[in-house]
């Protein structure tokens, strides 16, 4: 096969998969990723037919698979969630953080990525809170968004934190302002949140949490694993603060871009051809240029296929101001203190359709006739799968 022009994973996968699957072992979150989005917006999802009420113009369109790591399947999702989080905004600073962790980890992660990240999550979330706590005497507010790759698709694990400028006072009483610059210094966040990573690792490690399967055998024995561990305390933890956003509409730019982001998108793939894969890339270490590079379909598969994440697994984080819990109750009070009288109180209202959420947001108004561009395009037939939508060996 030779793609030069519209090149999707969805293609890499169709035409490559299955020789990928026949030579290595997957686990199960992989394979049902890599299922789904093969057969997204095909005929064996089912779909429907609609016709034009003024040209009777025929459109047969195929259902999403709504995977969250398929290509083209985040937009609405992206949009309805960013919505929602625009409720929240306050009208204060908000600063970006970025928390790495060295390398040398990254072994360990890929295979414990559940118990690992959700140490990653946690070594983060109490670093903010803490110093939000030590430094400006205020519970702050958190939202944390995982990304686990780089521009080449390899295992870069980092979380991005949406940070609030200020926050309530101990007792609730009273809003507290940070300082125009970040109020954290990060060499203090680094060293911190190194600790606490480190220290929650010891402790998962001792409760038998982890395992050490393959080139990382070596690190089950405890005395492999203390000094392995210990090395990592003079290891470079980067933890870095981008200049604030540039007031809500720049927070909200910033989740359009990043919230529902997967580890490429179809727009950066170039071919397909004699398996080989070219894509688009920023090389950060060259001055931030952008190049192409070509791998063979095997190792782009393998590459896209260690950012699938564990079944149910939460990426996007609330805590501190933001946690799900109280969320609603702390804006409010967050308001009152900030004097924001802006914001009304909607009425429930009828959900809008995912049709009336594209066109509002997109400007593409897909009951409009292709065709005749006059016509309304009505659904006269649903379209039933032609196969069950789980992974291959159980259909």
């Amino acid at each position: 096969m030779c793609a030069t022009h519209g090149v999707e994973v969805a293609d890499i996968f169709r035409q490559c998969g299955p020789d990928y699957r026949e030579s290595h072992g997957m686990p199960r979150s992989q394979l049902r990723a890599m299922h789904a989005i093969e057969l997204c917006r095909t005929a064996a999802l089912g779909g429907h037919v609609d016709q034009c009420d003024s040209c009777s113009h025929i459109q047969i369109s195929y259902n999403s698979c709504r995977n969250r790591h398929c290509p083209k399947c985040q937009f609405l999702r992206k949009e309805k969630w960013i919505e929602n989080r625009a409720k929240d905004l306050l009208p204060i600073p908000y600063f970006h953080a970025v928390f790495t962790i060295p390398s040398e980890l990254n072994p360990l992660v890929l295979r414990n990525p559940k118990v690992m990240y959700d140490l990653y999550f946690r070594s983060v979330s109490e670093t903010l809170l803490e110093l939000g706590n030590d430094r400006l005497g205020a519970r702050i507010g958190v939202i944390g968004i995982l990304h686990t790759w780089g521009q080449n698709l390899m295992d870069h694990p980092h979380i991005h934190c949406i940070v609030t400028g200020g926050g309530l006072s101990s007792n609730g009483s009273r809003w507290v302002a940070s300082r125009k610059k970040f109020f954290i210094p990060v060499r203090v966040m680094s060293a911190l949140f190194r600790g606490k990573f480190l220290d929650y690792l010891k402790k998962s490690y001792e409760s038998g949490k982890l395992v050490f399967p393959g080139i990382i055998a070596p690190l089950a024995h405890s005395h492999a694993f203390d000094v392995f561990r210990r090395r990592l305390y003079h290891k470079n933890w980067v933890v870095y603060c981008k200049p604030p956003f540039n007031g809500a509409p720049g927070v909200l730019k910033y989740l359009g871009r990043y919230t529902h982001r997967i580890a490429i998108s179809n727009e950066r793939i170039l071919k397909l051809e004699e398996d080989k894969v070219a894509f688009r890339w920023r090389d950060y270490a060259d001055g931030d240029k952008n190049k192409v590079m070509t791998l063979q379909a095997s190792e782009f598969i393998r590459r896209f296929l260690l950012h699938v994440l564990p079944g149910r697994f939460v990426k996007i984080r609330h805590f501190g101001l933001m946690a799900n819990r109280n969320r609603r109750n702390n804006i409010a009070l967050c308001r009152a203190l900030l004097g924001d009288c802006k914001v009304e109180v909607k009425k429930e209202e009828t959900p809008e359709t995912w049709q009336e959420i594209l066109l509002r947001v997109s400007g593409v108004d897909v009951t409009l006739c292709p065709h005749c561009q006059k016509g309304t395009m009505a659904r006269i037939e649903l379209l039933q799968p032609v196969r069950c939508n789980g992974p291959p060996g159980e259909c």
